[in-house]
């Protein structure tokens, strides 16, 4: 038995002392939207998307993200979601802006954001969230692999392995590229038989019962979307200037016209809130 007099004892039990309790995971009933940092559920702060009705030029997408969504929340069979395509689309707005509106009609649905690198953990969340009487969008965004070998965690995961996938949770993923995991040409060429090579590739995009891409917006579209955000906020713009700032970055997008309208609100000296 250690001494308690011991000067090593004495402050191993004052650091013991000073160190705080690690704090409860949050409950799963009680918020909108959580935080899996890999262990422990947390509380998102400010959960508070966009309204869908901002979200333009994504109105099929819209309506099956949803439909599925909705069914998830009333604790109806519903799919794995692959959201994938162009950058800035909308496809991150998309989820979360539908997993509000969902909430809004009464569903019972929360989102649990899941940071890429911890994908290896998704059991232990599963577990944490299996039999709680709600529904769990549990939501990766920017998600890709750089080799198949890589992609088969999550493969594992959403095919369920020994131990089922709880009823009450699924998927949401988001992707730049279709397949997840970049097409090796040169590997399927070598390949024994290159369809199997081919076919690796797409298995894990495979396993996603919902798949929605998104395309790069035209220039009346993207000028339809600064107007959207730019009326929300009051603030006046013109047309030349908003698609001189999309050149200027390359690209035309939502993501493109929501920084346009910060720029806006900036040199308005205005806040967005």
């Amino acid at each position: 038995m250690a001494d308690p007099e011991d000067p090593l004892h004495r402050i191993a039990a004052a650091l013991e002392r000073l160190s705080p309790p690690p704090p409860a995971p949050a409950d799963p009933l009680a918020d909108a939207a959580y935080v899996w940092r890999g262990h422990r559920l947390c509380a998102a702060r400010d959960f508070a998307p966009l309204g869908l009705d901002l979200l333009l030029g994504v109105e099929a997408q819209k309506a099956a993200l949803l439909e599925n969504l909705a069914r998830l929340g009333a604790g109806r069979a519903s799919h794995d979601v692959l959201l994938w395509g162009a950058r800035g689309s909308g496809k991150s707005a998309l989820v979360k802006s539908a997993v509000a509106a969902v909430q809004a009609a009464g569903g019972a649905l929360a989102l649990v954001d899941v940071a890429t690198d911890a994908v290896p953990g998704l059991p232990r969340l599963f577990a944490q969230l299996a039999g709680v009487a709600r529904g769990f969008a549990v939501f990766i965004d920017d998600l890709g692999f750089e080799t198949p070998g890589a992609a088969r965690v999550l493969r594992s995961v959403l095919e369920g392995g020994a131990e089922a996938r709880p009823a009450n949770v699924r998927l949401i993923v988001t992707a730049n590229r279709r397949h997840l995991v970049p097409r090796d040409l040169g590997a399927e060429a070598a390949a024994a038989n290159p369809r199997d090579a081919s076919d690796d590739a797409l298995a894990l995009a495979d396993r996603f019962g919902l798949s929605l891409g998104f395309a790069v917006i035209d220039q009346d579209m993207y000028l339809a979307i600064v107007a959207g955000y730019a009326a929300r906020h009051a603030l006046a713009f013109d047309a030349a200037d908003a698609l001189l700032w999309a050149r200027q970055r390359g690209s035309r997008s939502g993501r493109v016209a929501w920084h346009y309208v910060v720029e806006l609100a900036g040199r308005a000296g205005r806040s967005l809130g």
